[in-house]
């Protein structure tokens, strides 16, 4: 099969997966400001709804900050600043008349379980439950190991129109795969 070929079968299948805007590799601040405009001006090109975008372009925001944040994998160094990088992927695309954003990255295996305890409490819960979590979350302190305000991931449940899916996959004794999707 030719390198042409290859990649064709690749991007047709995005394509037939509803996939509008995709990413894979190393993140940080300065690229996540880029693809989030890129990703802005294809939605507004596509003539979607002002609401729809902002809703889209908040979670989205707030899966690459999660990579950014908490990826397993990452390199840091110094080039006269200080570098730090964070793996992972996102993925925006359109499902019968919605979109979805997905982002996956490794974790450390002992710090899955816990994410999917949370997750799995932010799925169950309605909209007034996840808007009272939320407000009883910004008044707590923030966690001793929180990189952020740990309230990421209850704004992707609030403003998913559905509730929001998950999964793990076990790569290596310490590491596992995860994926997380919300619906707009």
């Amino acid at each position: 099969m030719s390198i042409a070929t290859e990649y064709f079968a690749f991007h047709r299948q995005l394509q037939e997966r509803g996939v509008v805007f995709s990413f894979a590799g190393y993140l940080s601040e300065g690229i996540l400001f880029s693809l989030g405009e890129a990703l802005k001006q294809k939605m507004s090109l596509e003539d979607a709804d002002s609401r729809v975008i902002k809703r889209v372009f908040s979670i989205f925001v707030e899966q690459v900050q999660n990579i950014i944040r908490y990826s397993a994998e990452r390199v840091e160094g110094d080039l006269g600043k200080p570098i730090e990088l964070s793996s992972g992927m996102v993925v925006v695309g359109r499902e019968r008349d919605r979109f979805f954003v997905v982002c996956g990255n490794m974790v450390c295996r002992d710090e899955a379980a816990e994410l999917q305890r949370r997750l799995e409490q932010l799925a169950s819960m309605d909209k007034d439950s996840l808007k009272s979590y939320y407000r009883e979350r910004l008044r707590a302190p923030v966690e001793d190991d929180s990189r952020g305000g740990n309230i990421g991931l209850i704004e992707i449940a609030r403003r998913s129109s559905d509730p929001i899916e998950f999964g793990f996959v076990e790569v290596t004794e310490d590491r596992s795969f995860f994926c997380l999707k919300a619906y707009i």
